[in-house]
């Protein structure tokens, strides 16, 4: 191996550490916040698309955990946003963290990249960009590689919270 090569794996080595570590961290925030609000959940971490990811999961009554999620995910949103800064707070590093909890965003995630293709279709089909509804950046993000995934360009415009995503026709 090459020292370039070698240097390049610690690298990436590093890079998994350092997520593996916010995540034990966002798992023991979560797991306090957890035993606060006296609700059952487990804890799954794992590391997606360089970044950490963590979810709060349950056998038992999900709906104990959709107070978590709250409308639209805005609570969920929050805990998310607070799990970052508790992760910052010991690292002294940002964190891109993302929280899931009772399979919300993955859901959510799995409605959106129909949208965006259902949208990119219709983009397709009519020559002309499509304009979506106001989206939170999560959202956003999902969509966007919805329309690359179909071959299609898409950007956002407007101004928070009221941005959205226009998908542009070929």
């Amino acid at each position: 191996m090459t020292e370039g090569t070698t240097s390049a794996a610690a690298e990436g080595a590093d890079t998994l550490t350092r997520l593996e570590q916010e995540g034990e961290i966002a798992a023991d925030y979560l797991e306090g916040l957890l035993d606060i609000a006296d609700l059952d959940g487990d804890i799954d971490m794992d590391v997606e698309a360089d970044r950490a990811s963590v979810s709060i999961i349950s056998d038992s009554n999900s709906r104990d955990l959709n107070k978590l999620v709250g409308r639209d995910g805005e609570v969920l949103e929050a805990l998310q946003e607070l799990t970052r800064l508790a992760v910052h707070r010991e690292t002294g590093d940002r964190s891109r963290l993302m929280l899931d909890i009772a399979g919300y965003r993955a859901q959510k995630r799995s409605e959106l990249s129909e949208l965006g293709a259902k949208a990119a279709a219709e983009a397709k089909s009519s020559g002309e960009a499509v304009k979506l509804k106001p989206m939170t950046p999560f959202e956003r993000k999902v969509v966007h590689d919805a329309v690359k995934a179909a071959g299609l360009r898409s950007e956002s415009e407007g101004e928070e919270p009221q941005r959205f995503v226009v998908v542009l026709p070929a």
